[in-house]
């Protein structure tokens, strides 16, 4: 096991941790998760960048980064809705999408093909890591004693960006996946 495939793992534990300090429901707790959460989306970057740059790209790797994002992303954005911070409609669409890539790619992988991940699928995940990072900002502020007195006239502001961000973050994700199939079908 190289160093890439570990850092890519380490989101899949990263995703265990961030959900329950969310569940915590305290301003340590988010905290907590939002500098987890940036710890397991720099893994992101550089599970890649050290996999090219070692020469240690696997297909272990190719398939399993995929996943670990999924994971990552399922796991909170599940957290967020449990909350009431984020729809469970929209949570629902993301998944049914990133369930039905996993599948097609490991249905791929049971034939002897290894499809790394394309580039909108990557633009997605970024959304998703911006989408995540404003709404654990958010829940920090709308917790902490420093906010008490100007944050409530704000709040509402805060809400309608937190919900086109995940309106974007579903037309992305949506969008990445027809357009992984439809690459898929003309091959």
């Amino acid at each position: 096991m190289n160093l890439p495939n570990v850092l890519t793992l380490s989101r899949i534990v990263f995703a265990f941790f961030i959900v329950l300090l969310l569940l915590s429901s305290s301003l340590a707790g988010y905290i907590a998760a939002a500098v987890f959460f940036t710890a397991a989306s720099l893994t992101d970057f550089y599970d890649g960048h050290l996999a090219k740059k070692r020469g240690a790209i696997s297909d272990f790797g190719k398939i399993m980064d995929p996943i670990a994002d999924k994971v990552l992303m399922l796991a909170i954005f599940g957290a967020l809705a449990y909350l009431g911070i984020v729809p469970w409609w929209m949570v629902i669409c993301i998944a049914v999408r990133e369930v039905t890539v996993t599948a097609s790619r490991l249905a791929a992988m049971a034939a002897g093909q290894v499809q790394a991940a394309e580039a909108a699928g990557k633009i997605k995940t970024v959304c998703q890591i911006v989408t995540i990072s404003l709404i654990l900002l958010f829940m920090i502020v709308e917790q902490s004693a420093f906010a008490a007195g100007w944050f409530y006239r704000i709040e509402a502001g805060w809400r309608v960006l937190i919900q086109m961000f995940m309106i974007a973050t579903l037309v992305l994700t949506l969008f990445s996946g027809a357009l992984y199939f439809k690459n898929k079908w003309k091959k």
